[in-house]
């Protein structure tokens, strides 16, 4: 594979080969529409939008406090075990337990907990906590690894201890650049956090999820317009001067705590050993359940990556027609505005979210989970390589615009395009692996069915097959992006909300 992306050929290979497997995907994939009259549907939706209302203040208010305090506190908890992850992130060790604990994604986590602590608190900020800080570690570290050496060098010349090195060189340089992406990692969580709503825990998503199944699509829209305004006021509430007062007022307002306390937790992990060892079960038996849970994890595996493959040539496709909205070198004034305004729009609308209304609108198939995670990653991408083709310099000579997207625009930004893409390829099977709860039949669903018939020791297997999927298109992806040029550490620098 060395040398193999150094040329343009070699690119457009990699291109055609990810393409030809997408297709190959399609032919396997049920994306049949089951509806009768989706445009009424769409209809409805419209209508609704149009005429927000919300008909219970009191439920309203209590379910945008637990959005926003599973959110702060998962992000505040995040933030202090990623960062004690991140100064030793140069240990294999550290960087296992980073990549297991984001390999797992937060529903799944959230379904772990639900059955030792309940729907509680606790739950939902574990949830949270748990697969941020493995990213956040990896931000960090990344950030911190990137920090211009020379001052290091100079105190170590100087005789001073790593300690000084760390807080007086390394940490200063890399600060900015957390602080920022801390405040990317606040806006997932508010999306993670209405996504655990659909499984019970009381954020908007619960109430959002109610609203959608009954049809009250005015209620919904109340609901979806409070989220994006929780994602859009980000940016003045969410300061480094107000969170001395926004953190306590978080942990007072809706304490972390579970009312089932842990006296599950012995029976769960009982639970969760494979019933031939805890039950001492005859050979016989013992294979009928190996092959049970095989064929479960066969076809849950199958159709996820099937799925992500489609949704990830998709997501390219939508992400390079996307940015020209965005792009300087196409749009300017009031049209770019709108442009990236719904760039930003769809990126801030979880991919579960939209699955679900496509559920609705096209009926079950893997049809709206392939839209729905177009959509949500094509806009995350598209938007950053709009704002990036900023710095490209105009072609020598004028053209109309789509020569100038064939043989300028393209070209020029192809090889940091595929390295997004590639950025991205393992938040996409994580998350194709999670619609699956959704009864879409990848390892989400078969992760779902195990829960409900309280199989524990399946379902920790079913997970576990999940998050080596996830690690397995890291590490390929790891591979694949060290050939291309720029190097990745300067993509690194644009690509941190990509990392979600």
């Amino acid at each position: 594979m060395i040398g193999f992306l150094g040329e343009a050929r070699s690119l457009r290979k990699l291109t055609f080969y990810f393409a030809l497997a997408a297709l190959l995907c399609v032919a396997f994939a049920d994306i049949q529409i089951t509806t009768r009259s989706p445009g009424h549907e769409l209809w409805l939706m419209a209508h609704g939008l149009l005429t927000p209302r919300i008909p219970d203040w009191h439920q309203w208010l209590d379910a945008v406090l637990y959005t926003l305090t599973f959110s702060l506190q998962g992000v505040v908890l995040a933030a202090i075990g990623g960062f004690a992850m991140a100064v030793f992130y140069q240990r294999a060790r550290v960087r296992l337990v980073a990549a297991c604990l984001r390999s797992v994604h937060e529903v799944f986590w959230a379904l772990l907990f639900i059955q030792v602590f309940g729907i509680s608190t606790l739950t939902g900020v574990l949830a949270i906590a748990l697969p941020f800080a493995g990213t956040m570690a990896k931000v960090y570290g990344e950030q911190l690894e990137e920090v211009d050496a020379a001052p290091s060098r100079a105190l170590r010349a100087a005789g001073r201890t790593t300690l000084s090195e760390f807080f007086y060189t390394r940490l200063p340089l890399a600060l900015h650049a957390m602080r920022h992406y801390t405040g990317y990692r606040m806006e997932c969580a508010i999306r993670s956090s209405v996504v655990l709503g659909f499984i019970g825990l009381p954020t908007l998503g619960f109430h959002l999820e109610t609203a959608l199944r009954t049809g009250e699509y005015s209620a919904a829209s109340a609901l979806l317009l409070t989220l994006l305004a929780l994602i859009y006021s980000l940016r003045f509430w969410f300061r480094a001067r107000l969170l001395w007062l926004l953190v306590p007022a978080a942990f007072i307002a809706k304490p972390i705590s579970s009312p089932a306390g842990v006296s599950g937790l012995g029976q769960f992990l009982h639970d969760c050993i494979p019933a031939p060892l805890r039950s001492d079960w005859p050979l016989e038996k013992t294979l009928h359940w190996a092959q049970w849970l095989g064929e479960q994890v066969v076809t849950g595996v199958w159709n996820t990556a099937l799925l992500a493959q489609i949704a990830l040539v998709l997501t390219g496709t939508f992400a390079l027609l996307g940015s020209t909205l965005n792009s300087s070198h196409f749009v300017s004034g009031a049209g770019r505005r709108l442009g990236d305004g719904l760039l930003l729009l769809l990126r801030s609308l979880p991919d579960y979210l939209l699955n679900f209304i496509g559920l609705i609108v096209l009926g079950p198939s893997m049809l709206p989970a392939i839209i729905a995670m177009t959509l949500h990653n094509g806009a995350i991408i598209g938007h950053l390589l709009g704002k990036h083709s900023d710095e490209v310099p105009a072609p020598a000579f004028p053209a109309p615009s789509l020569s100038r997207f064939a043989y300028h625009y393209v070209p020029t930004l192809y090889q940091r395009f595929l390295a997004y893409c590639f950025y991205r390829w393992e938040i996409i099977i994580r998350e194709t692996a999670m619609l699956g709860v959704l009864g879409i039949p990848t390892l989400g669903f078969y992760i779902d069915s195990a829960f409900q018939f309280m199989h524990f020791d399946a379902a920790l297997i079913l997970i576990a097959a999940s998050a080596a999927l996830t690690l397995a298109a890291d590490q390929v992806s790891q591979r694949l992006r060290r050939q291309l040029r720029p190097p990745v550490a300067a993509v690194r620098a644009v690509v941190a909300p990509i990392t979600s």
